[in-house]
C-alpha cells in the first residue's frame, strides 16, 4: 500500500474526531444553558413570563378630608386618571417617548428628563408621566394600545381645595414624596406616593394618608386587561376635624381682602383658631398634580413671598401692641408705681437722642397717666417706662407672656420671633446692649419682633389674667399644654381697661366700636426702617409703616382674639381695627343665630353637671355689660 493511500485513509478519522468534539462540546453547552435555564434562572424567566401574563395594579387609597369645626367639608378628593408608564422593556419605551409626547402634548425633554430620574428605580415599577389625564388623553392612550403598549391609566384620588387660596397656608397642600422623605419615612413611603408638604397636609399627614390596595389582573398582548385574580382593597385615610369656623375664616378672608398681611382668630379660652388667614397666598389646587416649573418659579420670584404663612412665619416689630406687655411688666414689677405719669410735648430726648412720639408735630398728648398713656398710645410715656425698667426686665416680662418663643401650634415651620436681652447682645453680636436701645424696644420697634400668633396669645392670655393656651387647629387635639403666669388682678383690670379705651373712649381705634359688644383691643404702626431714612427715599411704598391691631371680646375673658396684620398699612387702628371688627362681629351675630336656633327648637342647654342653664350660658361667659348691650340690641351674647 502506497504512502499516499494509508494517508487518505486516516485524513476520514482525524476530522470524524475533532467533529465528535465539537459535536460532543455544542451538546455539552446546550445541556447546560438548558440546565442553567431550567434550574438555575428558572424563578427569573417564570417571573418575567407571568409579568407579561399578569399585572399588579396599585389602588391607591384617598386621603382623609378636612372638616370645620361643623362638620363641614373644607379639604376634599375627586377621582382623576394619571398615566403611567410602563418601563419593562426600555427599547420599546425609547422608541415610543415621540408618539406619547405628541399624543398627550407634554415635552419631550420633560419625558426624557422623567426617565432619567427614574433610573435607579426596578424596570417593572412604572412611573407616572401625566398626573391628571384629560378625557382626550384618555380617548388617545385608549385608541392606540396596539401602537404604544407601555402606556397603562391609573385611577386615583386628587386633593380638592376652597378656590383662590382659601385657608391655603392652614390647609397646606400636597406633592410627590420627596428622596429625602423616603428615607425617613422607614420603608413606609416609596416613590410616586402623594404626601403633605405644607400646613396641616403635612403635619397630619399619617393621619391623612390611607393604605393602597392592589388588584392583580391579567392582561393580553396588548397590555389589555381580559380578566382579575384578586384584589386587595384600599383603605381610606381619616378624617380630621378641625378647630376652623368657616364662616370666621370667610369673615376674615374678606376683611383682609387682597392686601398684604395676616388674620388670626383664635378662642383664648382653648386655644382653638378659629380663623387663619395670610395673603397673598397660592392655590393648593395647582398643587393638587405636579406643579408647572413656571408656576412654582413665579411664586419663588415673586417679591410679595406667597409662600410665607405669615400668620406664625413673618417675624416683624410688633410696634405699639407691644406696649401692653410693657404695661404688664410695669404693674407687675411694682418698679414703678402705678400713679406714674410723663408729660408728651411730642418727643422725648434720652441718652442725648430725641425720640419722637407719632403725634411729634401735633403739640404732643401733654401730661399722661397709665391709662391714657394705653388708650392714645403715647411713646413718650413708655419711653420713661422702658428706662426705668431696662432691657432684661423688659426681656423677661415679654418672655413669661409668650414672646419670642413659638406658641406650639400644630402647624410646621413655625418661627419663634425675638425678645432681645443684654445676653442675647453679647451673643449673637458680642458687644453690650446700648441702653438707648431699650427706648426703642419700649415701643415695640428695634430688635424686638413677633409673629402674629404669639400677639393673639399675649393679648388674649393678660385678658384671662395670666393663662395662655396651646393654640391648634385639630379639635380635641391630645396633650395639650397650658402656660400660667398669674397676673394680680389690678394689673388685669388697670391694663384691660386701657384696651377697652381704646376702641370706646375715642382712642386710637375708635372708629372700630362695635354696639353692644365690649370690644377692645390694641393697635400699632411699627417702622420698617427710620422716618429720617425714609423721607431720603421719597416715602416709598415699601418703607411705608406695618399696620398692627389685636382685639378680644369681651373686656374680661374674652372669647375671641383677633389678631391683624397689614404689610405697608401705616395706622394700625384706621386699617387693622377694622378688619378685626369685622371678624368679631361675624362671630357675635353667628352666636346669635345658635341661640334662637335653640329658642326655636325650644331645647334648654344643660351645664356640665346636667342643670338646666340661660341659653346665653351655653354659649359661653357673658359679662354684665354684654347682658345689658344683649337686651337693648335684641342679640344674645
Amino acid at each position: 500500500m502506497s504512502y499516499w493511500f494509508r494517508n487518505e485513509n486516516r485524513l476520514p478519522q482525524g476530522r470524524l474526531s475533532a467533529v465528535s468534539y465539537i459535536s460532543a462540546g455544542m451538546i455539552g453547552l446546550l445541556l447546560l444553558g438548558f440546565w442553567k435555564l431550567q434550574v438555575i434562572d428558572s424563578d427569573k424567566y417564570i417571573l418575567m413570563a407571568e409579568r407579561n401574563r399578569e399585572r399588579n395594579i396599585a389602588i391607591i387609597a384617598p386621603r382623609g378630608r378636612m372638616l370645620d369645626r361643623d362638620g363641614r367639608v373644607l379639604v376634599d378628593n375627586y377621582p382623576s386618571f394619571s398615566v403611567l408608564l410602563l418601563r419593562d422593556d426600555p427599547a420599546a419605551v425609547a422608541k415610543a417617548l415621540p408618539n406619547i409626547a405628541r399624543g398627550l402634548n407634554v415635552s419631550l425633554e420633560d419625558l426624557r428628563e422623567q426617565m432619567n430620574t427614574s433610573k435607579g428605580l426596578p424596570r417593572f415599577q412604572p412611573i407616572v408621566i401625566k398626573p391628571d389625564a384629560s378625557k382626550a388623553d384618555i380617548a388617545v392612550i385608549e385608541a392606540h394600545r396596539q401602537e404604544v403598549p407601555v402606556l397603562e391609566l391609573l385611577m386615583m384620588y386628587r386633593r380638592r381645595y376652597q378656590p383662590g387660596g382659601f385657608m391655603a397656608h392652614a390647609s397646606g397642600y400636597v406633592g410627590e414624596v420627596s428622596e429625602k422623605q423616603i428615607e425617613q419615612s422607614d420603608n413606609k413611603l416609596r416613590a410616586g406616593d402623594v404626601v403633605g408638604k405644607t400646613g396641616l397636609e403635612r403635619q397630619y399627614n399619617e393621619r391623612l394618608m390611607g393604605t393602597d390596595g392592589q388588584r392583580r389582573v391579567i392582561v393580553n398582548n396588548l397590555g389589555k386587561e381580559v380578566s382579575r385574580l384578586s384584589q386587595q382593597d384600599p383603605v381610606s385615610g381619616k378624617d380630621i376635624n378641625l378647630t376652623i369656623d368657616y364662616d370666621l375664616q370667610l369673615a376674615a378672608e374678606q376683611a383682609l381682602q387682597d392686601r398684604k398681611g395676616s388674620v388670626v382668630a383664635l378662642d383664648p379660652r382653648t386655644g382653638e383658631v378659629l380663623a387663619m388667614v395670610s395673603h397673598p397666598a397660592p392655590d393648593p389646587n395647582d398643587f393638587a398634580t405636579r406643579v408647572p416649573k413656571e408656576i412654582w418659579q413665579a411664586l419663588n420670584e415673586n417679591p410679595d413671598h406667597p409662600l410665607l404663612n405669615r400668620a406664625i412665619q413673618a417675624q416683624l416689630a410688633p410696634g405699639s401692641v407691644f406696649k401692653i406687655a410693657m404695661a404688664t411688666a410695669m404693674l407687675e414689677s411694682k418698679a414703678i408705681p402705678a400713679s406714674f405719669t410723663a408729660y408728651c410735648p411730642g418727643y422725648g430726648t434720652f441718652y442725648g437722642r430725641m425720640f419722637k412720639c407719632h403725634v411729634y408735630g401735633k403739640g404732643g398728648h401733654g401730661l399722661v397717666d397709665f391709662h391714657k398713656a394705653i388708650v392714645q398710645s403715647c411713646d413718650v410715656f413708655f419711653y420713661n417706662v422702658g428706662m426705668r425698667l431696662g432691657i432684661d426686665k423688659i426681656s423677661y416680662y415679654a418672655s413669661k407672656l409668650g414672646l419670642g418663643r413659638r406658641t406650639g401650634v400644630d402647624l410646621p415651620s413655625e418661627e419663634p420671633g425675638l425678645v432681645p436681652s443684654e445676653e442675647w447682645t453679647e451673643r449673637v453680636f458680642h458687644r453690650k446692649w446700648y441702653l438707648g436701645e431699650t427706648i426703642s424696644v419700649s415701643i415695640g420697634q428695634g430688635a424686638m419682633t413677633s409673629t402674629p400668633m404669639q400677639l393673639a396669645r399675649m393679648i388674649g392670655g393678660v385678658a384671662m389674667g395670666g393663662i395662655f393656651k396651646q393654640p391648634h387647629l385639630l379639635k380635641d387635639a391630645p396633650n395639650l399644654t397650658e402656660e400660667r403666669f398669674p397676673l394680680a388682678e389690678d394689673t388685669v383690670e388697670k391694663v384691660t381697661q386701657g384696651m377697652y379705651g381704646v376702641v370706646n373712649e375715642g382712642g386710637t381705634a375708635a372708629g372700630s366700636k362695635l354696639e353692644g359688644i365690649e370690644f377692645s383691643g390694641k393697635s400699632g404702626s411699627a417702622q420698617v426702617i427710620g422716618y429720617d431714612t425714609r423721607d431720603k427715599y421719597n416715602k416709598r411704598k415699601e418703607f411705608k409703616d406695618n399696620a398692627w391691631f389685636v382685639g378680644y371680646a369681651p373686656r374680661r375673658n374674652p372669647e375671641i382674639v383677633v389678631s391683624v396684620l397689614v404689610e405697608e398699612g401705616e395706622h394700625g387702628g384706621a386699617v387693622g381695627g377694622p378688619i378685626a371688627r369685622d371678624v368679631v362681629k361675624a362671630y357675635y351675630e353667628k352666636k346669635a343665630r345658635k341661640s334662637e336656633e335653640i329658642l326655636k327648637a325650644g331645647a334648654v342647654p344643660q351645664g356640665p353637671g346636667g342643670e338646666k342653664t340661660a341659653p346665653q350660658a351655653a354659649a359661653g361667659p357673658v359679662s354684665k355689660t354684654e347682658e345689658k348691650a344683649a337686651t337693648a340690641a335684641g342679640a344674645q351674647h
